[in-house]
Parts: C-alpha cells; sequence; structure tokens
C-alpha cells in the first residue's frame, strides 16, 4: 500500500452511462458499532448505497470512504481496513436478510475508498462539506483473491449472494477499461467466477484485479452473446451466414494473434463514439419533446430510450458504428439519394435498427424533408413486419452527414418504438413469415442493379405480411 494523489478520474462516460440506470437517489448507510471504531483510530466514515437496473440485472453499489490521519501507521490502516470490510459485510448479509430477493440475476459491489487528513480540523469540514474530500491524498491499496483466502476468509460458495469488495483505484480502473454496462455486467459474473475456483480449488486464479481486467478483455466471454443472436439470426433467415467481422474478431482472440488488440481498440473507440451519440440524441429529443410533455413523463422517456440505446454490448456498438462510417465511402449518387439498412442489435435479440442515411437530393425519396416527420410511422411499419418473436424495441435512426466548413458533422434524429410480446398464436406463425421473409429477400436482391453498393438498399417496408392487430 502507498500514499498517492487522486490519479484516477471519479468521471468518465461509462460511470456517465450508469447513471441513466440509477433508480433512486443515494442512501446514507450506517455500519454497526463504528462509534468505538473512529475513536481508536481518530477515524471518520461516510457510506452511500446506490441501486442501478441494468438491461442484465441489477447492481448494488456501496461506496465507502474512510477518512484517516495522515501520520496513521500501517499496521494501523491494515487494522481499520479489515475492520471497515468486516463491518460491510455484516450490513450486507443483514441487508440480504431484511430484502430478501428471489431474483438471481444481481451484483453487490463495495467499493472501499482510503483518504487521509492532515488535521482534525479536515473532518469536521468533510462532515459539513463532503466536497471537501477532493482536494485530499487517496491510500492506493487492493485486495485481489489472496485476502479473501488468508487475511479474511469469507464464504465464497455459490449458494451466498457475494459482496465484491473492490479498492477505489481498482473499480475506477474496472470502469475506465470495461466501456460499456454490459461488459461490466459479464466481468463481475467472471470475476465471481474465479473468487468461487480459487475457494474451492485452495489456489489464487489471479494475482491483481488489473490482471484479471486483462484476461477478461482477451477472452472470447466477450462474444458469447453476440454469437448467439447471429446464430438465432441465421436460424430465423434474417441473414444468410454469420456476420464476418464477428467471425474475423473470434478467430483473433481465439488464435491470440496480433489483430486481436487492433480489433479491441477498435471497439472501445466505437464504444466510446456511441456513448457521445447516443447522448446527442437524447438532447435532441429532450428539445423536440419538451413542449408535448411534462417534466417527468419526458424524464421517463429519456431514460428509457437512453437505455435501449446504451444497452449495447462493445461488438454491437461497434458493428452500428462501422454502419455509420461506411456512409462517406459510398458513392456520390447513392448519397443523393440516401438509402436504408436494417442493422440488428448484437446484444439483444428483441432489439433491431432502421438506419436511414438521409438523400442530399431536396426531392429523394429518402430526404430529410420526406422521412423526418414520419420516423414514428416508419417504426411501427417496421414493427409489425419483422418475424421476430423476440422482438422489443425497433430505434428509428435518421442520419444526416453535414459538412461545415471542412468540418463533417453527424447529426441524427431518433425514434423508439416499443412492440408488444407476440401472442401463441402470432409465435405459431412465426416460421412461416420467416420463409416468406427469406422468399421476399431473394426477390429484392434480384431486382436490385448491379454494384458492390447496392447490397446497402432495402425498403423501408418489408414485403411480408404485417402482425394482425389484437381485436
Amino acid at each position: 500500500m502507498s500514499n498517492s494523489t487522486i490519479t484516477l478520474s471519479d468521471n468518465g462516460y461509462l460511470v456517465n452511462e450508469l447513471t441513466c440506470y440509477l433508480q433512486k437517489d443515494a442512501v446514507d448507510i450506517t455500519l454497526a458499532n463504528m462509534q468505538n471504531f473512529e475513536h481508536k483510530y481518530d477515524a471518520y466514515y461516510c457510506a452511500q448505497h446506490y441501486h442501478y437496473q441494468l438491461s442484465l440485472g441489477k447492481l448494488s453499489l456501496l461506496e465507502l470512504i474512510l477518512y484517516l490521519p495522515a501520520k496513521s501507521s500501517l499496521v494501523d490502516i491494515e487494522a481499520a481496513r479489515m475492520a471497515i470490510v468486516k463491518a460491510a459485510l455484516i450490513w450486507h448479509k443483514t441487508y440480504l436478510a431484511q430484502h430478501k430477493n428471489n431474483d438471481n440475476m444481481s451484483h453487490d459491489i463495495l467499493a472501499f475508498d482510503i483518504q487521509f487528513t492532515e488535521k482534525s480540523e479536515e473532518i469536521n469540514k468533510i462532515k459539513i462539506n463532503p466536497q471537501q474530500r477532493q482536494s485530499l491524498k487517496r491510500l492506493t491499496h487492493g485486495f485481489g483473491v489472496r485476502y479473501f483466502m488468508e487475511d479474511l476468509v469469507v464464504d465464497m460458495s455459490d449458494s451466498v449472494q457475494q459482496l465484491q469488495v473492490f479498492s477505489w483505484h481498482d473499480w475506477q480502473t474496472i470502469l475506465a477499461s470495461l466501456h460499456t454496462p454490459c461488459e461490466l455486467w459479464r466481468f463481475l459474473n467472471y470475476r465471481l467466477g474465479q473468487l468461487q475456483y480459487s475457494a474451492s480449488n485452495h489456489v489464487a486464479s489471479f494475482e491483481s484485479e488489473v490482471d484479471l481486467i486483462t484476461k477478461f478483455l482477451h477472452s472470447l466471454a466477450l462474444f458469447t452473446d453476440a454469437i448467439t443472436v447471429d446464430n438465432t439470426l441465421i436460424k430465423y433467415e434474417m441473414q444468410d451466414e454469420p456476420n464476418p467481422a464477428l467471425v474475423a474478431m473470434m478467430l483473433a482472440y481465439k488464435n491470440k494473434s496480433t489483430t486481436a488488440q487492433m480489433y479491441h481498440q477498435h471497439m472501445a473507440q466505437a464504444a466510446a463514439l456511441w456513448s457521445q451519440l447516443s447522448a446527442q440524441m437524447i438532447e435532441t429529443l429532450d428539445a423536440e419533446v419538451l413542449d408535448d410533455a411534462d417534466k417527468e413523463t419526458l424524464g421517463i422517456k429519456r431514460s428509457h430510450w437512453q437505455q435501449q440505446l446504451l444497452d449495447e454490448s462493445l461488438f454491437s456498438r461497434h458493428e452500428l458504428v462501422r454502419t455509420l462510417y461506411r456512409y462517406p465511402k459510398q458513392g456520390s449518387s447513392l448519397q443523393k439519394e440516401g438509402y436504408v439498412v436494417h442493422q440488428h442489435s448484437y446484444e439483444s435479440l428483441g432489439r433491431h435498427y432502421v438506419l436511414i442515411f438521409y438523400g442530399q437530393d431536396f426531392d429523394s425519396q429518402h430526404s430529410k424533408q420526406a422521412i423526418q416527420p414520419n420516423l414514428a410511422k416508419i417504426a411501427q411499419d417496421v414493427a409489425s413486419r419483422l418475424p421476430i418473436a423476440e422482438l422489443h424495441h425497433v430505434i428509428v435512426l435518421g442520419i444526416d452527414f453535414i459538412d461545415e466548413s471542412n468540418d463533417t458533422f453527424i447529426d441524427i434524429d431518433l425514434w423508439i418504438q416499443p412492440v408488444d410480446p407476440m401472442t401463441q398464436r402470432e409465435r405459431q406463425l412465426t416460421k412461416q413469415l420467416q420463409r416468406l421473409n427469406q422468399q421476399c429477400k431473394k426477390q429484392t436482391t434480384n431486382n436490385l442493379s448491379a454494384g458492390k453498393d447496392e447490397s446497402m438498399r432495402m425498403q423501408l417496408s418489408l414485403n411480408i405480411p404485417a402482425r394482425k392487430t389484437k381485436s
């Protein structure tokens, strides 16, 4: 352990993304029997509990800060650290007993920060003004799997809901490295499995959180859900063959080739860009809807729509951004006319995208003037015609590339259409609709003129019977 100034930012785009999943304001937590502890070590602590509802499950985060005198000895620091962790584990056990949850899809996290104060007066300032803590020094420390095997032994069996413990620095490193809520959730699953393996086999499966993050980010676990979606789309005859980009990345990761690092950088860049574009889309939505909805309705709609956009994994964001950046490579005639791309989420089989690239020609079928007022109708039309039983949202993006002062900007209009679950009868008809869809795809392909860019063109309305509405 070592003293250090703040070296990592509390803020990042994954941190910002998580805020839209927050269920309620943070709750101040009181740990049991802490008065004697604070007196013994001349310490002060504060703890807050956050609840997030991610698409894959519930995330419970306990943020805990321990303030110690700068003159504290290493022995006192370690003793105080262990006492706080024990108190947090007791609180967690009590909390679980009081809030029995049958939902196994949840992760409980403790992010533990230790900061130093020079004078006792600083503690009083912190109690009055929590922002004072920003100027304090942090202790660089960590736990790792050995800590809970040797120093503080805890039950790691899968029958017990675990409180995964991280130092502040390690937690910030995780948030900075994993890029999306989906990958954060999968990493927590991955880490929990490593902890349980270590406990059952009495051997440490990793030495540090950084090592484990690196191992996770270079594993095929990143593509598990994308592979499932890809295979299902082929089964449903929504596509003819596996996604070539997915196959290439999987092989690179499996063979640990040098291109794997390049692919990861591309996915990380795409994830950051998608996060920025999503924020811009939601801001535009706010401005457009503000006059037609009260603040409460607007807030609910904003949060729901933002979650749908951010629920995409690294690979899924990569594919969406890759489709966007194909536009500058299209021929001038196609850019003038505009075109439509149907693309599925590789994170959720139930989410489908319609990307409409506005035509530059004012009179074109896909001009912004013709398409923008009808985004909702287009979404409803596609939702009624897609033969996917799992479909729950159709997202329509109206995309405008704007050249201004030698710079190019992307302006995106957004509409998200929720889809009611299919009835049993509709599910029975799904296979028939899938076969019809495949026939129509072949017919459409035959009608298109030859050319490498022609595969980008698709009709707004799929030429298959619409799903019947409930009477």
